[in-house]
């Protein structure tokens, strides 16, 4: 049995989780999960400006403030922090290492072969034609416009990191669940025929792969008798060779670990659970069985699985325009009524001026914004304040532009009572569009490369 603990869900999650799981109590592996995939599209922005940039900068940071524990404990770690550069990460890491004293003390693995974006001419050439899966486009519609291309390695890279030594492996972009799945390969050996084994392994990684998702966060079952939502622990996988697992967490932690819990994470953003498609297996979830097993222990069993298909799915992303949103706050009395008006005024300023927009959109926040007039029927006249929320979406800057130095007049020459952010005038930013694809297995090499880095 191996215990592999995740401590993050994304890019921005909690800065304590990994050292609270690494000194919390016995883990293997400790995994961290940094990238989504409008991430991606950042972090290639960043890259394009600087060559040494375009991966998650906290987990070198990390690495140094863990380096003592994970040294002296024997955890592994495994990340996809590398994002669209991974080898510069690995340096950074290997830096990481000599700060605190470790210069030369571990293999570093480093995972690369994801990123097609430079191959994307050529791809398109050969008529692999990337097709959006939502629209069925080809990808030359909006190919002068992409900013990123990365595709979902599976687990297997990782698992020969492992092989080869390494006790840091950093991937760019994989599947969530890889992070996890690798390191089973690797401890039992599991074969990429082993599809019940290797579907168990997506299941139990799946549920961890967010976060404190798993251990009570944004949980609807019992929120509000969650204990010590402030110091809710992290989830731990305990994998065994069959692929039986459990969910735990640390012994002290906040959070609590339960069937309605795990069943919520099991669930999210799998799309047909009956086939749930990974690079390495396609995993059945109705197949599982699921029961408490103890206090913050849940206990999974019986995952079957379907051999993988022969592709891969891309994560691609393009520029679709730019958008701004500004925000004005209207108080009691008739707080929502002068909301409404200060849109109708401004909707009617932006359009005897010509300006033209993709979309504008407006909300009452306060006011039922979420769910609208259509469920709630018309807000309170009682009610004490209302934020009204607008944005606008084109593909003219100038006329965005425009869009933000129509909004703080309002605080003067429409309805009174009325509250200017302290934000000031919002800012024009670019709208980045998710373009999901298929690339055929044999179109793309994962190519892994282990070694002691001298920092």
């Amino acid at each position: 049995m191996i215990r592999i603990a995740n401590a993050q869900g994304f890019w921005g999650d909690s800065l304590e989780a990994p050292l609270e799981q690494l000194r919390g109590g016995p883990i293997d592996y400790l995994t961290l999960d940094y990238l989504a995939e409008v991430t991606m599209s950042i972090l290639q922005k960043q890259y394009s400006r600087d060559p040494q940039a375009g991966y998650a900068r906290d987990f070198p940071q990390m690495i140094e403030r863990a380096a003592k524990d994970i040294v002296e404990r024997g955890v592994k770690v495994v990340a996809n922090a590398g994002g669209v550069n991974p080898e510069t990460c690995g340096e950074a890491v290997a830096a990481a290492l000599a700060r605190a004293g470790y210069k030369g003390r571990l293999k570093i693995g480093v995972v690369t072969g994801d990123n097609i974006l430079p191959r994307l001419d050529g791809l398109l050439a050969r008529g692999v034609e990337l097709r959006n899966l939502d629209t069925g486009e080809p990808l030359s519609t909006v190919r002068s416009r992409v900013r990123s291309a990365n595709v979902y390695l599976g687990a297997f890279p990782i698992a020969e990191a492992l092989d080869q030594g390494a006790r840091i492996v950093v991937t760019g972009r994989c599947s969530d669940v890889a992070l996890s799945l690798g390191p089973a390969i690797h401890e039992f050996q599991w074969a990429r025929d082993e599809w019940d084994k290797l579907a168990a392994g997506v299941v139990g990684g799946h549920v961890i792969e967010c976060g404190a998702q798993a251990t009570g966060g944004n949980c609807q079952v019992d929120w509000e008798t969650m204990p010590d939502f402030a110091g809710i622990g992290y989830p731990i996988l305990e994998a065994e060779p069959d692929g039986r697992c459990a969910i735990t967490k640390h012994a002290g932690t906040g959070g609590r670990v339960t069937v309605a819990g795990v069943t919520e994470q099991l669930v999210y953003e799998i799309g047909d659970p009956r086939a749930y498609i990974t690079p390495d297996v396609i995993a059945d979830f109705t197949s599982l069985q699921i029961e408490q097993a103890g206090p913050d222990r849940v206990r999974l069993w019986g995952m079957r699985g379907r051999p993988a298909t022969d592709f891969y799915k891309v994560s691609i992303s393009y520029s679709a325009g730019f958008k701004a949103v500004g925000t004005l706050t209207y108080g009691w009395p008739d707080a929502y009524k002068k909301a409404k008006m200060a849109d109708q005024i401004l909707r009617t300023r932006l359009e005897r001026l010509g300006l033209q927009f993709d979309a504008i959109s407006s909300e009452y926040v306060g006011a039922n914004a979420c769910h609208g007039e259509a469920l709630s029927g018309e807000p309170s006249p009682d009610l004490a304040e209302v934020t009204w929320r607008v944005g606008v979406r084109g593909q003219d800057a100038a006329a965005i532009e425009r869009f933000t130095r129509e909004l703080a007049p309002l605080a003067l020459n429409g309805p009174p009572v009325v509250t200017y952010p302290s934000g000031g005038k919002p800012k024009v930013e670019e709208v980045v569009a998710y373009w999901p694809a298929l690339i055929p297995k044999n179109e793309v090499a994962a190519t892994v490369k282990v070694a002691v880095k001298v920092a």
